[in-house]
């Protein structure tokens, strides 16, 4: 499951989410998680623009897509669709922060729509701007039968965490929290760095790719135990009820991710040193996109992180875009032989990757499925890098390895 993925073009080229690829349509999400992610579930984050709204539409009068009694769309009877929207909050002292509303029914997104519609400058657009507060758009939200989940909590533009607050309770009522079901981790930020704020403890964690464009489908990822793939069992699994849960968080190392560390942005250094840094270390300056590591580390509530029973593992890993040396030509020789992106990062053999890609690319993508390719970390909206191992390892290596 894979729950925010962004639509950047709707099926006629109106742009939606004008930051993401034209190829992100409804339409190629749904086959892009069918045919190429091995994804079962996603929730795509843009469904209150009436442009995608009428495409959603079309696939339903078309039968490419039902709609299913306990909630949510079936893709050709194989991908289960998730219909919510992200909006952009402001708090009274001007933080502002990313919310994804989800909701079961689509007459539900259509009537939050034109609620939206109301709040925004343009209903069209993804991520807009509502000039209300968190609690206020919870409250919209609620009303129409839908959740609120907070996005890439920690990040420092627009999230709770990274721009408004050090503590939930400063944006949300008691009650309220008690209504929110899960947090999003974001691309910066893990489970072991998240769980030094105490307060998270109750929180299930979502990992999600933040998909802005159909080969970011799925580089964050949840396994998620239900009876079936619909929203009603969903919201079970997110609430850890009747023993629906979240199993398994897949996701970046978060050194991978655009934020990981503070940045600064008058000599473009990436800081190494012990989190917090409030100053750049190389040139001295104070002008700095502070790091979602130095974030949690700034406002956390353990010097180490505390995870509750509930908490599922973590598993760190590298897509496939990541790894050097994998072009567009390789990665459709992998996909054809592999079937999926899930198969051949965590599944595919030494030697069957071998056979398609060759040593070298075989090599590094076990190695990065072993945590034991080095990363530099990512800083002021640039992602990290993974550095290829230069030895070729030997035949007696390999097998120790492998």
């Amino acid at each position: 499951m894979d729950l925010h993925v962004h639509i950047g073009r709707s099926n006629n080229g109106a742009p939606v989410k004008i930051t993401a690829s034209r190829e992100l349509t409804f339409a190629n999400i749904a086959r892009e998680c069918k045919y190429r992610k091995g994804i079962d579930i996603v929730g795509i984050v843009d469904c209150a623009s009436p442009e995608v709204i009428d495409d959603i539409s079309q696939l339903i009068n078309n039968g490419e897509m039902k709609p299913l009694k306990e909630g949510g769309l079936i893709y050709q009877d194989k991908v289960t669709i998730i219909l919510g929207s992200e909006i952009e909050t402001k708090e009274k002292d001007g933080g502002s922060s990313h919310q994804i509303a989800y909701f079961p029914y689509f007459e539900d997104i259509k009537e939050f729509s034109k609620a939206l519609s109301l709040l925004v400058t343009n209903v069209s657009l993804s991520s807009q701007n509502c000039k209300i507060s968190a609690q206020e758009a919870f409250q919209i939200i609620n009303q129409l039968g839908g959740i609120l989940i907070p996005a890439h909590a920690f990040t420092p533009h627009k999230s709770v965490y990274g721009n408004c607050v050090k503590r939930l309770g400063e944006m949300f009522s008691r009650s309220t929290l008690k209504k929110i079901p899960a947090i999003e981790l974001g691309l910066s930020a893990d489970t072991e760095i998240a769980d030094r704020l105490k307060e998270l403890a109750k929180f299930t964690f979502l990992t999600n790719s933040d998909a802005h464009s159909l080969p970011k489908i799925g580089r964050e990822y949840n396994i998620i135990e239900l009876e079936k793939a619909n929203f009603k069992e969903m919201l079970l699994a997110l609430q850890r009820k009747e023993g629906r849960k979240i199993t398994d968080n897949y996701g970046l190392d978060p050194k991978l991710g655009k934020y990981h560390r503070t940045f600064c942005e008058i000599c473009n250094y990436t800081s190494d040193s012990n989190p917090p840094v409030y100053k750049c270390e190389k040139c001295g300056s104070d002008k700095i996109v502070k790091g979602v590591f130095d974030r949690i580390v700034e406002i956390g509530d353990y010097q180490q992180s505390f995870s509750p029973p509930h908490r599922p593992p973590y598993h760190h890993q590298i897509p496939l875009e990541f790894v050097p040396g994998i072009g567009k030509k390789t990665l459709n020789k992998l996909f054809d032989y592999f079937g999926t992106e899930m198969n051949i990062l965590h599944k595919a053999s030494y030697q069957e990757i071998s056979q398609v890609a060759g040593f070298k690319i075989a090599q590094d993508i076990i190695l990065a499925r072993k945590g034991l390719l080095k990363l530099s970390p990512g800083g002021g909206g640039r992602y990290g890098k993974v550095k290829p191992k230069e030895k070729i390892y030997k035949e007696e290596d390999l097998q120790l390895i492998f």
